[in-house]
């Protein structure tokens, strides 16, 4: 279900944007700053197998240069399965969930850099802080992760250089990831630390 939810949000703002794929990411340099999240928040409605991830996300974000910008995202949200866990029969199989859940608070420090038009590709670096959480709905323990993004996307442009939205695709891992419970180990050691192809749909308001 939630698989189908992103793949289903990634293609409809493809078709969306298309239209307004004129505009250069050099046209939006007189409005330096922003505002924005996700458009993967609306997976917080997918509430038929009791999987939520509650997710919330804020972006800020300064334009240095044409080609340059510097933001910050502040992001929660939890999760019962691997993130290792590649798309397939083992993704969100319940034989690999997790005896409980993680909730993750994070804060990322984000690089992005504008090469042809709107093309742009983009580094995310996160610090967060995880909330072990069993069966029980009780905290186990906390554990911190650096979770990294590398990302490639386009910046569109949406009425009259106000909003914009951004399909991308990334990369992420985590190559630090520090004071897991033995029962959530165990689960995480059949995976790899990576994940491949994760879409992404930023959207934002200039000013």
């Amino acid at each position: 279900m939630k698989l189908k939810l992103i793949v289903s949000l990634f293609f409809i703002a493809l078709a969306f944007t298309h239209a307004n794929s004129q505009n250069t990411a050099q046209d939006a340099t007189c409005k330096k700053r922003f505002v924005g999240s996700t458009l993967f928040v609306l997976a917080n409605l997918n509430t038929a197998d009791n999987n939520a991830p509650d997710y919330a996300q804020l972006n800020l974000g300064y334009r240095i240069t044409p080609k340059n910008v510097v933001s910050v995202e502040v992001k929660t949200w939890k999760y019962a399965w691997c993130l290792g866990i590649p798309y397939g029969k083992s993704f969100e199989a319940t034989e690999e969930k997790y005896p409980g859940y993680i909730r993750s608070f994070g804060v990322a420090l984000v690089y992005q850099r504008f090469w042809w038009k709107g093309a742009y590709a983009a580094v995310h670096a996160m610090n967060s802080l995880q909330k072990f959480v069993g069966e029980d709905n009780k905290k186990i323990q906390n554990g911190y992760q650096l979770f990294m993004t590398y990302r490639l996307g386009y910046h569109f442009q949406l009425f009259k250089n106000r909003f914009f939205i951004e399909p991308s695709v990334a990369f992420t891992n985590w190559p630090i990831n520090t004071n897991v419970p033995d029962s959530f180990a165990q689960i995480d050691k059949k995976w790899r630390k990576y994940f491949l192809f994760e879409p992404g749909l930023h959207f934002g308001f200039k000013f």
